[in-house]
């Protein structure tokens, strides 16, 4: 199922909330959760329900067995033995294709393909249940004993499919005492139509914009394909920076506080700060359970920074540009750590901008070309080797007629409500009336994308397919 259907929103979303609503106590409440989020996720894939139920079950029993067997050898076979069985699953369903393809192409066999339909969400909660087994085995939590808990923590719909990866101990607490405040559905229904705001007006509008400059980038200008890219940067962040939104806003309703996703990255004014705010969930999880990892007996500064960046790009997808990807940034992030925190610092904001943004811009360049024939278009065209010119009379056509979602989409790349609520800080007057036009601008932004959703045929958040 898809947040961004009107189905979701205007029945299968007010049907849970007013059964959740009707349940007394926690304990009916997780169940309904349950059996929803199933619901949820079966709807599009009913026979992966079981792999789900299954990874539940496993990293259940691990931890478990990490709490009864504390300090023991049978201790590290659980903890090991669980990452291990999750890392086969998402290596099986994921990658095994894409690494037959590669044994064929090096070895010359002709192995068989594995032609695998990617369970949805399979990225997400296996970091998941991989975050609660090592922070259980680090002794940073304690074991859930309850197998519905667990399961509800693995399941729940808001953020099952698409992220945040969100850890066990942030919702700790609150799987088993939680309250739902008149703030917390203010601000719950206020941040998931936001969310769908951006999905819906922005990030399906951008993605038409960005196809027509970068589906063919060995027959376009070297201007289109750099706007192309910057295009899709945008897309990119309104898509999954909108569905974190819409489980985040979820799981307010719902009682639970999920951390936040992004915080305005095109706002960075280098490659590290950029990682600091984009999918804040992925980034930490390897730093915390990868980037300290003993590597060949030792930590190894150069060789946990490599191995977290190539994890990064494979994590995105079986396919070489993401690997590409992964390393890129690595790379900048390399040459800004041995450039030094404090002498970059003493660099102009302005020339960090000026190095920043191209450098994202190429990134998202890579993400989008799984045909590296078509990436290595891409650079020709890029820098002047393509053969059409800066910018050609279809560029500058594509580029009138979408000048207001550009706009739009640009200036929704800063930080206007914190904006306002810093001035709103400053100046009462401020307050009194962003907090009276909020509501009618929920309910505007609700009407509009539902209004672009009645003759939409499918619009999947792109990180599903992560």
């Amino acid at each position: 199922m898809v947040f961004s259907k009107l189905f979701f929103v205007y029945l299968f979303l007010p049907l849970c909330l007013a059964v959740y609503a009707a349940a007394r106590g926690t304990e009916h409440k997780n169940t309904v959760l349950i059996i929803f989020s199933l619901i949820f996720y079966a709807w599009g894939e009913p026979v992966y329900v079981v792999l789900m139920l299954l990874s539940a079950a496993v990293n259940y029993a691990a931890g478990l067995g990490i709490g009864r067997y504390r300090g023991r050898a049978a201790e590290k076979l659980f903890s090991v033995g669980a990452v291990v069985f999750d890392l086969l699953m998402l290596g099986i369903f994921k990658y095994s294709g894409f690494i037959a393809e590669n044994i064929n192409a090096v070895f010359s066999l002709q192995l068989p393909v594995p032609d695998i339909r990617l369970p949805i969400g399979i990225s997400f909660y296996t970091f998941q249940t991989i975050s609660y087994v090592i922070d259980v085995s680090w002794e940073e939590v304690e074991p859930q004993r309850r197998f519905k808990n667990f399961l509800m923590y693995v399941s729940m719909f808001p953020q099952l499919v698409a992220g945040p990866i969100v850890r066990y101990s942030t919702i700790e607490r609150e799987i088993e005492d939680r309250h739902v405040s008149a703030e917390d559905v203010r601000y719950g229904l206020n941040r998931t139509i936001l969310g769908l705001s951006k999905k819906v007006l922005l990030a399906n509008q951008l993605s038409t914009v960005a196809d027509s400059f970068l589906a063919m980038p060995e027959k376009a200008s070297a201007a289109g394909v750099w706007l192309g890219a910057a295009v899709y940067a945008m897309q990119i962040y309104f898509d999954f920076s909108g569905y974190s939104d819409i489980a985040i806003g979820l799981g307010g309703l719902f009682g639970f506080h999920f951390d936040e996703n992004f915080r305005h990255p095109f706002m960075c004014r280098d490659i590290t700060e950029f990682w600091q705010r984009w999918h804040i969930s992925l980034g930490t999880f390897f730093r915390d359970y990868l980037l300290y990892v003993p590597i060949f007996g030792k930590r190894r500064k150069y060789g946990g920074l490599l191995l977290v960046w190539l994890c990064t790009g494979i994590w995105h997808g079986a396919s070489w540009n993401f690997v590409i990807w992964g390393l890129y940034y690595g790379a900048f992030v390399l040459f800004e750590m041995l450039i030094g925190k404090k002498n970059i610092k003493k660099i102009p904001v302005y020339l960090r901008h000026l190095y920043s943004k191209p450098v994202i811009i190429v990134g998202f360049a890579i993400f989008y070309y799984e045909d590296l024939s078509k990436l290595g278009s891409f650079f020709r065209t890029a820098f002047g080797m393509g053969g059409h010119g800066l910018i050609t009379l279809q560029d500058r056509i594509t580029l009138s007629n979408s000048c207001f979602l550009l706009a739009a989409a640009l200036v929704c790349c800063f930080p206007l409500l914190d904006i306002i609520g810093a001035a709103g800080k400053k100046a009462s007057a401020v307050r009194y009336i962003s907090a009276a036009l909020a509501a009618p601008a929920a309910a505007a932004l609700l009407i509009l994308s539902s209004l672009m959703l009645v003759d939409a045929t499918t619009n999947p958040f792109l990180y599903f397919r992560f």
